[in-house]
């Protein structure tokens, strides 16, 4: 596909939030004819000036073109926005967040209105849109054959990474990344809070917590080429046994501090529980197993 080609594709959003109204100005940077529609049609109205169509509907919208990407507020709303929309011959692209299972049932409930689909998962906040730099992509799964005909028009405002045609592995590749994300928001928060009351200037430490943090992140390959290969010793800096027994410290220094442990917790328990398993020479990564493990004893019908 040429940059021509991609110059001359025309298509429909649906949302016109913040993140929607970034993806709007995008497409519309580059030319791309855009049909846009909004519940609240200012939002609409004010891209009107900056070349978009404005549907009074969003079934004109749908109408408006083959290509339709949705960024609503969430999966019931799609449901809401769609009804009595003819969805035949139409490829959709759903950017909503949802969970993988949403995604999966909305693959089907597109398929039995005659329509493809991808879903996505947007990597990124408003700001990133449009900028490269920034570093900002979405996750897009399902139809292979719809991705590779679109991911040019798709990758205009953010990068694009294809990772499978299960409907569901945009979601959970976006939760799975930013559940990471808000782990190690929880990390530094509590980072901050053992360094509240003292006389110790937050600004002096970030710059050394940043850097430790992206020392540690090659812990992240060794943990996936450990789940890969079964062997958790494999590669082994600090054992189990030797973090479980200096897990006190932590707990105690938060003690004196005053600051609540309820982050740290919860992750020590699961350490220990993997170590009185036997398991002293490994490495973290068997935790993973406990929550695997925890999760289908908790919900023992999910997937089903």
């Amino acid at each position: 596909m040429t940059q021509n080609t991609v110059e001359k594709t025309s298509l429909t959003l649906l949302g016109l939030g913040a993140m929607g109204t970034a993806l709007a100005r995008t497409w519309l940077s580059a030319d791309l004819p855009l049909t846009v529609w909004n519940r609240t049609p200012a939002r609409a109205s004010a891209l009107a000036a900056e070349g978009a169509r404005v549907a009074e509907s969003a079934a004109e919208a749908v109408a408006a073109n083959s290509l339709i990407v949705i960024c609503l507020l969430d999966d019931a709303s799609v449901d809401e926005v769609l009804v009595g929309a003819d969805l035949a011959g139409r490829d959709l692209v759903n950017l909503t967040t949802s969970t993988p299972a949403q995604a999966r049932a909305r693959a089907e409930w597109a398929r039995e209105r005659g329509a493809r689909y991808l879903d996505g998962g947007i990597m990124a906040v408003p700001p990133m849109i449009g900028v490269p730099e920034a570093g900002g992509y979405v996750f897009y799964s399902g139809s292979r054959e719809l991705f590779e005909l679109h991911h040019r028009t798709l990758g205009v405002p953010a990068g694009t990474t294809y990772v499978g045609e299960d409907a569901g592995f945009a979601a959970l590749h976006d939760v799975a990344l930013l559940s990471a994300m808000y782990g190690m928001f929880a990390g530094v928060a509590h980072a901050f809070a053992l360094i509240r009351k003292e006389d110790i200037d937050p600004a002096a430490l970030a710059p050394l917590l940043a850097d430790w943090l992206v020392a540690m992140t090659p812990a992240v390959h060794r943990t996936a080429d450990q789940l890969r290969s079964g062997d958790y010793t494999k590669g082994v800096v600090s054992n189990l046994a030797m973090q479980v027994a200096g897990t006190p410290t932590f707990l105690s220094t938060a003690e004196q501090q005053g600051v609540s442990p309820e982050l740290l917790k919860p992750y020590f328990e699961l350490m220990s529980r993997r170590l009185a398993e036997g398991s002293g020479e490994e490495d973290l990564t068997g935790v993973t197993d406990l929550l695997v493990r925890r999760g289908a004893v908790s919900c023992p019908d999910q997937g089903r």
